[in-house]
């Protein structure tokens, strides 16, 4: 019997490692999400709603690599496409399965629910493709060629994809040659290669001090050995920035902490701005990246290396990859001895045990709260900018969505993590106003069987755009105030340990009790509503620079 569309789609993406599917099911995507269902090899992971389905999505990708997510047409897509678009900016590959109506529907541009009533059906799809590096409306015809054409894309462009199938179609067989042999990887012009080597190389043995920045490109592409290999044969410092927290591991002796332009951190500044040469590896020069662009680095002192191509200086490079860059200069450079900073975390808790809870204590506390081997999941605004300053410890991650920034990223995000690899420990800290646009898939957590600690910061309103705007106090910044600690009960994680905490003594007893619990653990913890960590406070104050107005 003939593969089906659906069939040839889902074994392809098992064929890349892909065994589970985020997504909210529809009339028109029936097909899709039984086949899903049917196949013993695959899991269904039902969320909420598709923007939460896409943020999961999102940090599943984070951990494995690619991540796939299923909806309905017009609707469900929609709703999805703000998280799609996060993935897209941030170089996560998601493949987007899309249910449409059937053929006949649409030939006769009849109007049906999900549409806009004009019976247009390639409407939405028109809409997604900004989001998205390749899209396809897959046929009988089409479907084994432009699935390979997809998945090249994905690959190669570490960006989203859009799969569109007919509700006809789905269960529809191949027609033609079938199977489609895969494109080949972009490969490195040779020529163009060994002469970026030797220019970096050379431009690396002229400097007296030198410097790399380790991006976030590092763990997208899959290259943190070759980028390792590379930053201990060079014996250079290296340091990151907002976007690209431990992109490399932080208790490496020759990480130094990080590079935040005017903003934070004065000797890293210097340092890093003082080198002969800086070595870019996958950094991007972004608002939030570079301290509100204050950071001040003389691009003819620069080696950008980017996904495709690189920089050294003024001269460009093209058709060179990351990954074969990485690997050549490792063999080619000579070691150097650059004296530089020491890496600093956060230091000791300040406050006493009956005190209220302040940043000065709250943010050190949890960094002497994480393990080796942590997923950290930090929500867009202060909490993330808190934590930017703390020294992971050997092995854990610290994931944010630094670009896109959607508030409610971290909640669904943090489940698409804890899915990707339930054998680690999953730490979510989030803030009150973001949680309560996806606080849903805390109840996905527990209904998978999944136990993390949830941190919810409760600062009553939205306290980064306190800081940004021309009134703290404006009543757009205040919000409905839930009692959050009591969420993980209403939504079913009845045995989970919760806690509510206002002083410094109570936040560490509660801390003791989640990591003993054996269970899941939400702590909601209540701060004054302008305690903001130093990186907030100093973006305040650089709010012209972040906003170009000066």
């Amino acid at each position: 019997m003939s593969q089906t569309i659906i069939e040839h789609v889902l074994m392809r993406l098992k064929e890349l490692g892909l065994k589970d599917v985020f997504g909210v099911p529809g009339d028109y995507s029936f097909g899709i999400s039984d086949a899903i269902c049917e196949d013993p090899e695959l899991r269904w992971l039902g969320c909420s709603n598709e923007l939460n389905a896409a943020f999961a999505a999102d940090g599943y990708a984070r951990i494995k690599g690619f991540a796939v997510l299923a909806t309905t047409f017009g609707v469900g897509e929609l709703i999805a496409l703000a998280g799609i678009a996060g993935s897209y900016t941030e170089h996560l590959p998601v493949f987007h399965l899309v249910g449409m109506p059937n053929l006949k529907t649409q030939r006769e541009h009849r109007i049906v629910h999900h549409t806009l009533g004009n019976g247009e059906f390639d409407l939405f799809v028109k809409m997604t493709q900004p989001a998205v590096c390749a899209s396809a409306i897959l046929t009988p015809e089409n479907a084994a060629a432009e699935m390979e054409r997809l998945i090249n894309a994905a690959v190669n462009h570490r960006r989203p994809v859009y799969l569109a199938i007919p509700a006809d179609y789905a269960k529809a067989p191949l027609l033609g040659a079938g199977a489609v042999a895969p494109a080949p990887a972009p490969a490195s012009d040779p020529g163009a290669l060994e002469a970026v080597v030797n220019a970096i190389a050379e431009k690396l043995a002229q400097a007296e001090t030198a410097a790399i920045l380790a991006g976030y490109l590092i763990p997208r592409l899959g290259l943190s050995s070759e980028a390792l290999a590379l930053v201990e044969a060079t014996g250079l410092p290296f340091a990151t920035m907002f976007m690209d927290k431990t992109a490399l591991d932080e208790s490496h002796p020759q990480y130094i902490g990080m590079y935040d332009g005017r903003l934070m951190n004065p000797e890293i500044r210097e340092f890093i701005e003082g080198c002969d040469c800086v070595l870019n590896l996958g950094a991007l020069w972004s608002d939030l990246n570079t301290g509100a662009f204050t950071a001040n680095l003389d691009p003819g002192r620069m080696i950008e290396v980017r996904h495709h191509f690189v920089r050294v200086g003024r001269a460009l490079f093209p058709k060179v990859e990351m990954r074969d860059v990485l690997a050549a200069l490792a063999g080619k450079v000579t070691k150097k001895n650059v004296p530089a900073p020491k890496v600093q975390g956060l230091g000791e808790p300040r406050g006493a045990p009956n005190s209220q809870i302040t940043p000065d204590y709250l943010y050190p506390r949890w960094e002497k709260f994480f393990k080796p081997g942590d997923l950290v999941i930090a929500e867009t605004g202060t909490v993330s900018m808190g934590l930017a300053f703390a020294r992971m410890p050997p092995g854990s991650v610290f994931l944010n969505q630094t670009l896109w920034a959607s508030m409610g990223w971290a909640t669904p995000a943090a489940f698409g993590a804890a899915v990707a690899a339930p054998q680690r420990r999953t730490i979510l800290i989030t803030g009150e106003g973001s949680h309560q646009f996806t606080v849903q898939e805390i109840s996905q957590l527990c209904r998978y069987g999944l136990k993390p600690i949830v941190f919810c910061l409760n600062n009553q309103g939205y306290l980064i755009e306190r800081l940004l705007c021309k009134d703290p106090l404006s009543c757009y910044n205040d919000i409905a105030q839930w009692h959050y600690h009591q969420f993980p009960g209403v939504f079913g994680c009845s045995d989970w340990f919760t806690a509510r905490v206002t002083t410094n003594a109570e936040l560490d007893s509660a801390m003791e009790k989640a990591e003993t619990a054996g269970t899941g653990a939400y702590i909601e913890v209540v701060t004054d509503k302008m305690a903001a960590s130093p990186m907030a406070l100093k973006l305040h104050e650089a709010v012209q620079t972040l906003y170009g107005t000066q």
